[in-house]
C-alpha cells in the first residue's frame, strides 16, 4: 500500500525495510516506540517536543518510485475559490507531498498542520523546509537559501516585492561554490537542532535533495522512474506562477503576509511531518485523535490522487473508515487530484492542465461511501463542490 503525494502516476508497492528500520530505531532512541500516548507525553515532559510528536504519530516508511521534490499538479490552486466560497478557515490541516500543501495552509490559516507521507524522505524534505523558514525572514531569503543563491543586499526591502521580481533574482544570480556550500551548511546545521535522531543516510539524503535544487534552480521538475517524460511536468517556476480559477496568484510565496503566517506556524512547531500510509494502521488515526484532543476540526484533508492507488491495492475502505473518525464540521473539505491520463477527463478540468483539483465536503464523501464507491472515478465525481 502506498501514499501518493503530489504525484499522478504509478507506484511500487514494495515496502522499504531500510526506511522501517530507520524510523523504528529513531523512536527507540527517544524511548517512545509502542508506548501509550499519555505515557509518551509524560516521557517527553509537560510540553511534548517537535521530535517526539513526529515519532509518536509516525509509522514505518515505504518505497516511492520518485524523488518527488516538487509537485506535478499544475491545478493545485484551482480549488481556492471553492474554499473561499465555503468559508473554510482555521481548524487543522492534513495534507501530503512536498511544499504544495503550504499554499492551502496559507489560504485556510489553520492552527496546526500535519503533512503525512509514506516516504521517510518526505519527512526529511519537510525538515529542510522548517530549516529554510527558520533561517529566512523574507521570501527572497527563503528562495535564495533553498536554491543556493546569495541573498540580495538589504533583503528586508524585498518584503513587498512581487513574486516575479524574486523569481528574477533567483534566475539571474548564479549559485557559486561558496554560496552553495554555505546554504547547505546552514540548512543541515538547523535541521540537526530540531531534535530528531537522524542517521548518516538521512543527512546524505537531505544534502542530495538540497544539491538538486541548487543545481537545477527554478527549472527543477518532478522526477520519476518508469513514467511519462519530464517534459510533461511543470518546473518549480511554473508552480510559483500558477493562479486560481479567478486568475489570482495564490502560491504561499506570492504574498509576504502568507509567508509570515507560515513562518510563525513553523516556529511554533505547528507544522508536523508524519511518516505514514493513509490506509495504514496508525498515523492518520493518531493525527485525528491529536486534532480531537485539541478540540479542533479538520478544515482541509488534501490527499492528491492517493485514493486511486488505494483502490488498486484494495485498501480504500480502510482509509475511508479512518476518514469517518476524523473530527469534522460542515465546512470540512477533502481536496483531491484527477489526472487526464486516467480513462476520462474530469468535468472540472481547466484546458491546458493535465491535472484537475476537486474539493468535496466530508459529509458528501461519507454519504457516497454509504452508497458504495466502486472506483476512483466514483469518488472524484460524487457531489463535488462546484468551481467558480
Amino acid at each position: 500500500m502506498r501514499l501518493p503525494s503530489g504525484a499522478g502516476d504509478g507506484r511500487n508497492p514494495a515496502v522499504s525495510s531500510a526506511g522501517r528500520r530507520g524510523l523504528i530505531a529513531a523512536a527507540l532512541v527517544l524511548g517512545l516506540a509502542g508506548a501509550p500516548a499519555h505515557a509518551q507525553r509524560q516521557a517527553a515532559g509537560k510540553t511534548e517536543t517537535f521530535a517526539a510528536q513526529v515519532l509518536r504519530l509516525s509509522e514505518p516508511g515505504g518505497y516511492f518510485d520518485s524523488d518527488n521534490l516538487i509537485s506535478n499538479e499544475t491545478s493545485y490552486l484551482h480549488v481556492m475559490d471553492a474554499l473561499d466560497r465555503l468559508g473554510v478557515r482555521g481548524g487543522a490541516f492534513i495534507g501530503v507531498g512536498p511544499d504544495q500543501s503550504f499554499s492551502y495552509v496559507a489560504a485556510v490559516r489553520p492552527r496546526v498542520a500535519y503533512i503525512i507521507d509514506i516516504r521517510r524522505d518526505n519527512m526529511l524534505m519537510h525538515l529542510m523546509f522548517k530549516a529554510l523558514f527558520a533561517e529566512s525572514a523574507t521570501r527572497v531569503e527563503y528562495l535564495s537559501l533553498w536554491f543556493g543563491r546569495p541573498a540580495p543586499p538589504r533583503p528586508a526591502a524585498w518584503a513587498s516585492a512581487p513574486i516575479q521580481r524574486i523569481i528574477h533574482w533567483v534566475d539571474s544570480v548564479p549559485a557559486t561554490e561558496a554560496s552553495s556550500r554555505a546554504a547547505m551548511q546552514r540548512v543541515r546545521s538547523r535541521v540537526e537542532r530540531f531534535g530528531l535522531p537522524l542517521s548518516s543516510q538521512d543527512l546524505e539524503t537531505l544534502d542530495r535533495f538540497h544539491r538538486a535544487f541548487i543545481a537545477e534552480g527554478l527549472d527543477i521538475q518532478f522526477t520519476s522512474r518508469g513514467r511519462f517524460s519530464r517534459r510533461a511536468y511543470p518546473t518549480y517556476r511554473d508552480l510559483l506562477l500558477e493562479r486560481d480559477r479567478s486568475g489570482r496568484p495564490r502560491n504561499y510565496l506570492d504574498r509576504d503576509a502568507d509567508y509570515r503566517f507560515l513562518r510563525e506556524l513553523q516556529s511554533r512547531d505547528r507544522v508536523i511531518p508524519v511518516v505514514g500510509d493513509l490506509a495504514g494502521p496508525h498515523a492518520l488515526a493518531a493525527i485525528g485523535r491529536e486534532i480531537a484532543a485539541q478540540r479542533l476540526a479538520v478544515s482541509v484533508l488534501y490527499v492528491s490522487n492517493v485514493e486511486q492507488y488505494l483502490f488498486r491495492s484494495d485498501v480504500f475502505d480502510r482509509f475511508a473508515r479512518t476518514v469517518g473518525t476524523l473530527p469534522r464540521n460542515a465546512r470540512s473539505v477533502i481536496v483531491r487530484s484527477w489526472f487526464s491520463g486516467y480513462p476520462q477527463r474530469h468535468p472540472f478540468n481547466v484546458t491546458g492542465h493535465r491535472s484537475t483539483q476537486i474539493a468535496q465536503t466530508f459529509e458528501a464523501f461519507l454519504r457516497g461511501l454509504a452508497l458504495g464507491y466502486g472506483s476512483y472515478w466514483d469518488v472524484a465525481t460524487h457531489d463535488p463542490i462546484p468551481p467558480g
